[in-house]
């Protein structure tokens, strides 16, 4: 499985890079707010974050008619050789995903809380579908039954290009684990969660017992 950082902070970014687990990166509107994001410097924010890594950076579109998620996708499209058109399943986005498609523009499609949603995305040309977990978690539905379905149905079929399923709206460790042992492709995370990923107390309590017993060591 590839770990994404589900984030616009470039600070988390740049640590996650350091620790040599980071595959890409997404963001959406929410996350660059989150940021005090200024709609001038938003595009600028993108190239910084690809600057950060090599992989895919996802970068959402706002437009809810085709033409302008497409004019807004080719402008995003072209910050960077690694930046991914992120659209909302929807009939425009779909739309919008077969034309960017067709011009050689990757496209993930988000929003996805079905597998029909998967399936047309896939159809419609998107090189990774987003499936949402904790969403389903808050409406005391199962979020990873929704995913290993999504990820079931989409293995069925040749879709004649590639196409990758990323865990998204992980809240856990478990839900991590969850969607790797279904084959998950990718998970994004926020970096939080990234961080929980390491730790374990039994970890904690192995190491407090090493540096104790290498006291006696040194004081031998």
């Amino acid at each position: 499985m590839k770990f994404f950082l589900d984030t616009a902070n470039l600070a988390e970014i740049e640590e996650a890079a350091s620790w040599g687990v980071l595959a890409g990166v997404t963001t959406n509107p929410t996350l660059y707010a989150r940021e005090g994001g200024k709609l001038a410097d938003f595009h600028s924010h993108l190239q910084r974050i690809c600057a950060l890594t090599d992989g895919p950076v996802s970068g959402e579109t706002v437009g809810l008619v085709r033409d302008e998620i497409v004019r807004e996708g080719i402008e995003l499209a072209a910050l960077a050789p690694n930046i991914i058109v992120k659209i909302p399943v929807m009939p425009e986005g779909l739309a919008a995903t077969k034309t960017l498609f067709e011009r050689g523009i990757k496209v993930n499609m988000t929003l996805c809380f079905t597998v029909p949603q998967a399936l047309l995305a896939a159809r419609a040309g998107a090189a990774y579908v987003s499936p949402f977990v904790g969403r389903f978690d808050d409406i005391s539905e199962d979020g990873i039954e929704h995913l290993a379905n999504t990820v079931t149905a989409l293995s069925n079929y040749d879709f004649g290009h590639d196409i990758e399923v990323i865990a998204a709206s992980v809240r856990s460790a478990n839900h991590v684990t969850q969607a790797a042992l279904m084959g998950c492709d990718i998970a994004t995370v926020p970096f939080k969660v990234l961080k929980n990923l390491v730790k374990h107390p039994l970890t904690d309590r192995g190491l407090e017992s090493f540096l104790a017993d290498w006291e006696k060591v040194k004081n031998s």
